[in-house]
């Protein structure tokens, strides 16, 4: 009787591993961010800022991103890191895409990117309905943008293991 209850439980154990949901935590961070730039750029919901193609993405960088589709990129990366933590505002936000300032001779600091480059890329997540503001503060991922998000994470998660499956099968 214990084997049985024990093999049982092994095997629902199983088939709920093969039926569970495939969520953004289950793919690598730059195919997921590349896969939902292409969505976003093919989408046609997402109108860019006129001032796109002359902006620095934040005061310490030397040069506008060469990338022409930046701005989708930033746009995925951000609805990625609002999935993961959630309640993020725009001073973390300018603080986590911050890199080192430098100083010539002197010391390297932390300094701040851009907020109106994070502002508006927030706001074009708002009105595609991805993200909301949080009663709590800073944004949160509403449903349909969880929805959206592993949907195109399963999409990832499908093709690469397709792939591996062809290549197993190209090999024997």
């Amino acid at each position: 009787f214990f084997f049985f209850f024990f093999f049982s439980l092994s095997l629902e154990d199983h088939k709920m591993s093969e039926t569970r949901g495939v969520t953004v935590k289950d793919v690598a961070a730059p195919q997921f961010i590349a896969a939902y730039a292409k969505y976003l750029k093919r989408s046609g919901k997402v109108k860019q800022p006129r001032w796109v193609d002359m902006v620095k993405t934040a005061a310490f960088k030397e040069l506008s991103p060469y990338d022409p589709d930046w701005f989708f990129t930033r746009m995925a990366s951000l609805a990625r890191k609002v999935y993961l933590r959630g309640h993020l505002g725009l001073n973390k936000l300018k603080h986590q895409y911050g890199g080192k300032k430098s100083n010539g001779s002197r010391p390297e600091h932390h300094a701040l990117a851009s907020g109106s480059v994070l502002r508006a890329a927030l706001h074009q997540l708002e009105k595609m309905k991805v993200t909301e503001v949080s009663p709590k503060g800073g944004r949160v991922l509403s449903s349909t943008g969880r929805r959206d998000l592993d949907r195109i994470a399963g999409h990832i998660l499908n093709k690469t293991s397709s792939a591996k499956k062809t290549t197993k099968t190209a090999k024997k």
